[in-house]
């Protein structure tokens, strides 16, 4: 029944980037959903026209919530952009437009008009630039939601991948992992994957830090001093957690065979192995927010923008795991 069926709103990123393209090429795509766009509705029209490809445009009040989707049409809530829109020639007087988008997103998911939200890239220098101090969609999302701790997940088909640390140099990386923090995170991860996925119990795999997780103390004390009391801690809670595990075992497909997810240490003891798994169908998902938050795993990329060579892969997956999210808690 069509009333049951969950409504997305999706920020259609940097105008100027690959947002619009992926955006128009998945909407070529057959979804069981209510589907808007928070994005300028003449730049999603030049731009199917500059890609060749036929996108039927509805304009809708944001407060009108969009009819189901058919393929090759959109629903858009119309945020026109201040200044012209070039392919590939980053303007950031159309930033504020693009933060006004991402907005309106978060505030109606938060009002429940609608279940899930997915993200477009965005240039974070571009939005800085423009006198707006914007770190990132997670931290923003996650201010204005009013969550204390978001946690960034990239998920595939066969894996999933979340991090104790994000954007930290590598040096600054063991004074951020506090026994406080690594609770929070192994709790929110237990938490959000268990009910977004509707595992029950989801088994999770935590790395230690160091090499061989330290090879006993040998290689690094933060596995004996923080890592390990928190997982026996945890344990002891109900959780279930495997580790310290070492980094270059952790992701073999024997030990994957009992896991439901990774917990990597920091950004690039996790990041690189989901990414060779997949990139391009790999969806960066936030966990820890008061609301459902799917995005793709690529930038703007800039250099491709109107030349029909972007891929909508990863832009498909994260509308069907917004969906499937969503869908998982209508029928709770």
């Amino acid at each position: 029944m069509t009333h049951d069926l969950p409504r997305i709103i999706v920020t259609a990123g940097e105008p100027a980037g690959i947002g619009p393209d992926i955006i128009i090429g998945a909407l070529q795509q057959e979804y069981f959903a209510h589907i808007a766009i928070a994005g300028d509705a003449e730049v999603l029209g030049s731009r199917a026209a500059q890609l060749g490809i036929e996108l039927s445009i509805d304009t809708i009040a944001a407060e009108v919530d969009p009819p189901r989707h058919r393929p090759g049409c959109a629903s858009v809530i119309n945020l026109p952009c201040a200044r012209p829109v070039v392919p590939g020639q980053l303007n950031n007087s159309n930033s504020a437009q693009l933060v006004h988008g991402i907005d309106m997103a978060i505030d109606s998911c938060l009002s429940k008009q609608y279940q899930a939200m997915v993200t477009a890239p965005v240039n974070k220098a571009a939005i800085n630039d423009a006198g707006i101090n914007f770190s990132g969609h997670t931290e923003w999302i996650a201010d204005r939601a009013g969550s204390a701790l978001p946690v960034m997940m990239l998920a595939s088909n066969d894996l999933k991948v979340c991090l104790a640390t994000t954007h930290l140099p590598l040096s600054k990386v063991p004074g951020a992992i506090t026994p406080a923090r690594l609770e929070q995170v192994i709790s929110i991860m237990s938490r959000d994957i268990g009910r977004l996925y509707a595992i029950e119990s989801p088994a999770i795999g935590v790395c230690g830090l160091n090499p061989h997780a330290g090879e006993g103390g040998h290689l690094g004390t933060e596995e004996i001093e923080v890592i390990q009391p928190v997982i026996e801690s945890l344990i002891k809670k109900g959780l279930n957690l495997i580790g310290p595990l070492p980094a270059d075992t952790a992701f073999t497909a024997h030990q994957l065979a009992s896991l439901d997810a990774v917990l990597a240490m920091y950004h690039d003891q996790g990041l690189p192995v989901i990414k060779h798994q997949g990139f391009g169908d790999v969806v960066n998902i936030t966990l820890g927010l008061p609301l459902i938050r799917t995005s793709v795993d690529h930038g703007t990329a800039l250099s491709l923008a109107g030349g029909g060579h972007a891929s909508a892969s990863s832009m498909i997956a994260a509308l069907m795991l917004a969906i499937k999210f969503a869908d998982n808690q209508i029928q709770d």
